[in-house]
């Protein structure tokens, strides 16, 4: 019996240069070894179908549903600023769209199904490590509040791919809003396709920003738009020390999601010029540049769109500028509001930037943990004995004790009481995040024992970032120094 997904195809029904139609290759022996079963019941699919044998063969691409129209999407990107007129899906293959319970449209992809026509030499595989690292970190950000694709189910595929060495095959189901980059416009753009920009403009506001179909100006606004979602975006990376590795061009969507959790990692010790990527080797997507590298990426989309703004270039070009000019005002509006949310200030007061960048200088100079400073703060902020759990994080904690004494003056000036502020902070402060060596540890017990019940708790922890959990509180402590990651790989 052939099992029915309730999909809508409108990408596939754009012109065919968008898209290559291409199957997945079926593998050999697909076994699945995780369901989300919430989000597939919110997409409207049966999870106990899907956690069924032929689920496995759907979910690996063994097996087409019904109404799937498989695509590889066309794009192109900057890569480590470098332009490559032809990326597209090379190991991603795109079965259709579906309506959740809040009516949202939603891409099913699966991730490492096959090659495609833009595989460029690629197998169009990927090994489990990978898969298993997008789907806790992604299902993380999620339960962080922090807009991102989502992961639907992880297969094996039975097989084995070639990397450094042979590492088991898998399969992940990517859920997005979209998965419409900017470079899907550079490849159009590259080309001097403007038809086909108008067509894919068009279909973006359609489906991400319908309330601009009815405005004098919409691809102004489609630029307005995805400057604000970026900008709020990033500066809710900052604000959880996420740091994504490999913010090129093809990997900024257009939804304003989260999306390619490749090299990714969370800091442990702040540092604003923390890089973790392998492949990142002059730091150019270190934690702090990501605001600046946003705006770039923003940069090449305002290009892409300069001939439906106007036949008059100069117009357009003063136009582009203008609206890209609101970029640092937003992402400073959510960066130092966000900031403020996490000392528990919640009025606005002059010098309260000044305060919180001091506290950051002291985190930098005395190697403090980011995530437990800052969760530690919401503990101190109701109790200040508490202090001292904070103070001991510093390898100088007098540094800690100075800030404090300026930090308790204000909080001070507060309308709430203690217990109000300690529950505000906590709200906005994580005590759990996907550290990197634990992401590493289930990792290697996937791949070296086929064991996934770490990957289960730690899926489980953290599902509840902002809740204390004491049965897992080894799972908020830092790594000890044997145990530190320093580098993150691409899965490619």
């Amino acid at each position: 019996m052939t099992v029915h997904f309730p999909f809508q195809n409108t990408y596939a029904a754009l012109p065919a240069n968008f898209f290559a139609r291409v199957a997945p290759t079926p593998v050999a022996a697909p076994r699945l070894i995780k369901l989300n079963r919430p989000l597939a019941i919110h997409l409207g699919l049966d999870p106990d179908i899907l956690e069924s044998p032929e689920g496995a063969e759907i979910l690996s691409g063994k097996t087409l549903p019904g109404g799937a129209d498989p695509i590889a999407m066309a794009y192109a990107g900057h890569q480590f600023g470098h332009f490559v007129p032809q990326l597209g899906d090379g190991r991603a293959i795109l079965l259709g769209e579906v309506i959740d319970g809040d009516g949202i449209r939603r891409d099913i992809q699966l991730k490492g199904s096959g090659p495609t026509p833009f595989s460029r030499r690629g197998d169009g595989r990927a090994a489990l490590g990978p898969v298993l690292r997008e789907y806790v970190v992604s299902e993380a950000m999620a339960a962080l509040g922090i807009p991102t694709t989502r992961s639907l189910a992880a297969v094996v595929t039975g097989e084995q791919v070639m990397r450094e060495t042979a590492l088991p095959g898998a399969v992940l189901t990517r859920v997005a809003s979209s998965h419409i980059r900017v470079g899907t416009f550079q490849y159009f753009a590259a080309r001097g396709d403007v038809e086909a920009l108008r067509s894919l403009a068009d279909h973006v506001i359609a489906r991400h920003y319908p309330e601009l179909l009815a405005t004098e100006r919409p691809y102004q606004g489609l630029l307005s738009a995805v400057i604000a979602r970026q900008a709020k975006l990033v500066a809710r990376w900052l604000l959880v020390g996420f740091i994504h590795g490999v913010m090129n061009t093809d990997n900024t969507s257009i939804s304003g999601e989260t999306i390619d959790y490749g090299p990714c990692a969370f800091m442990d010790s702040y540092d604003p010029a923390q890089v973790y990527s392998s492949i990142d080797e002059l730091g150019r997507y270190a934690y702090a540049n990501q605001p600046r590298i946003a705006l770039w990426n923003l940069t090449r989309f305002a290009e892409c769109l300069l001939p439906l703004f106007s036949d008059d270039k100069d117009k357009a070009v003063e136009e582009a500028q203008t609206l890209l000019m609101t970029f640092g005002e937003e992402f400073n509006l959510h960066y130092t509001t966000g900031l403020r949310a996490k000392l528990g200030l919640f009025a606005e007061h002059e010098d309260d930037q000044g305060l919180a960048q001091a506290l950051l200088d002291e985190m930098a100079k005395g190697a403090a943990d980011f995530t437990l400073t800052f969760r530690r703060l919401s503990e101190a902020a109701g109790d200040p004995e508490a202090d001292r759990n904070v103070r001991q994080l510093f390898t100088e904690p007098e540094a800690y004790d100075a800030w404090s004494e300026r930090w308790r003056q204000r909080i001070g000036q507060e309308p709430q009481s203690a217990n109000q502020r300690q529950a505000l902070m906590r709200a906005v402060n994580p005590a759990f995040i996907p550290r990197n060596h634990r992401v590493e540890a289930i990792i290697k017990a996937a791949v070296d024992g086929d064991d996934y019940r770490p990957f289960e708790e730690l899926l489980t922890v953290l599902s509840k970032p902002y809740e204390d959990q004491p049965e897992f509180a080894a799972y908020a402590e830092p790594p000890r120094p044997e145990e530190r990651v320093c580098q993150t790989f691409c899965g490619t």
